[in-house]
């Protein structure tokens, strides 16, 4: 009977939310379905993934799904519950855009990943999503970003995005980021009309293996597009293109860059990029244009990123539709400080 009671409790705290559907109609995407995966405890993907869906959608005509890390009362709790409810999106994905740190997320949510790299679907993945697991469950514990596993060393972030976990190349909010094209891949699809490209992350460190290298980022002196260049720190690969080969055979195309937060996306250029890449990952390059509309669809409004500085009281369904505001507020106080945390388990 105690067995019992403990089960029905346990039952009781097991977090869900419905996934985050953005329908397109008609465009160059109609019949292509996009999953976004937010999950990190600093960069707001939470903001970048939803506000890029709509983009894509409304003007593109793809399906956007986006899913998110949730808390036990149904809420957005960035990168903290390692608990994505939804996962299942991936099984009618054609493309996955990967912005994770650091989850362990349960066998039964894994496996929709799994599943979806088996059969070799292209792969975004930003910023952090280089060590986008820790502590996964098995039998997946070889994507974690330290995996040991023979044949998949290093993990998701090596096998797949060319690159794991590094370290910093600059220091966030005193240093931003200019990124330039590499003047041999001007003519890249991903780069088509893309210019005067500035984000305000801090560097990260770039050595992707077996990589193609389209751009590389220059750390500079301060918070404005025209800070000087940190003369100690030339600049080093930031986006890149390559395959990985699925366990079915096929090469998969993927796309990786180490920026991407929500304020990076306010800057023109890098949303651009973003968008080309969505088209040239699913093979769809000769419908990229200059002129493919990047406009924010609905009022974003994004909150200055910082480790646990999300904001709070968010549910998914809260941006359903193309005219809420993203974020829906600003209340990044983190009322449990120094509180020690409880694993959400998934249903």
């Amino acid at each position: 009977m105690k067995r019992i009671l403990l089960t029905l409790l346990s039952l009781v705290t097991f977090a869900t939310a419905a996934p985050l559907v953005f329908q397109g109609t008609d465009g160059p995407g109609k019949g292509k379905h996009i999953v976004f995966v937010a999950g990190d405890h600093e960069y707001r993907s939470e903001e970048s993934l939803p506000a890029l869906a709509r983009i894509l959608a409304k003007h593109q005509g793809f399906k956007c799904t986006v899913l998110f890390d949730i808390d036990k009362d149904g809420n957005i709790a960035a990168g903290e519950p390692q608990n994505i409810p939804g996962m299942e999106a991936l099984d009618s994905a054609d493309l996955a855009v990967v912005f994770l740190r650091f989850q362990g997320l349960p066998e039964e949510q894994m496996k929709h990943l799994d599943d979806y790299l088996n059969r070799g679907g292209p792969v975004i993945g930003l910023r952090t999503a280089t060590h986008a697991f820790k502590g996964t469950a098995e039998p997946f514990g070889k994507y974690d970003y330290n995996s040991k596993a023979t044949g998949y060393e290093s993990g998701f972030g090596h096998q797949v995005l060319g690159q794991t976990w590094v370290g910093h190349y600059g220091t966030n909010h005193k240093q931003s980021t200019r990124i330039a094209i590499v003047p041999e891949k001007t003519s890249h699809p991903i780069l088509r009309g893309v210019k005067d490209v500035w984000v305000q992350a801090g560097g990260y460190v770039g050595k992707p293996v077996d990589s193609d290298v389209l751009t590389m980022a220059q750390p500079l002196n301060g918070m404005t597009p025209d800070s000087p260049a940190d003369a100690t720190k030339p600049p080093q690969s930031s986006e890149w293109t390559r395959t990985y080969k699925a366990a079915n055979g096929k090469a998969a195309r993927v796309f990786t860059s180490l920026y991407g937060t929500s304020e990076d996306i306010t800057n023109d250029g890098y949303r651009r990029m973003l968008v080309n890449a969505c088209f040239w990952t699913l093979g769809l390059e000769d419908k990229i244009t200059p002129a493919l509309d990047i406009a924010f669809v609905g009022p974003f409004k994004p909150n200055t990123f910082g480790g646990g500085a999300y904001a709070r009281g968010i549910k998914p369904e809260m941006y359903a539709g193309f005219e809420s505001q993203i974020p829906a507020n600003a209340n990044t106080k983190n009322p449990d400080a120094g509180k020690p945390k409880q694993k959400v388990q998934p249903k």
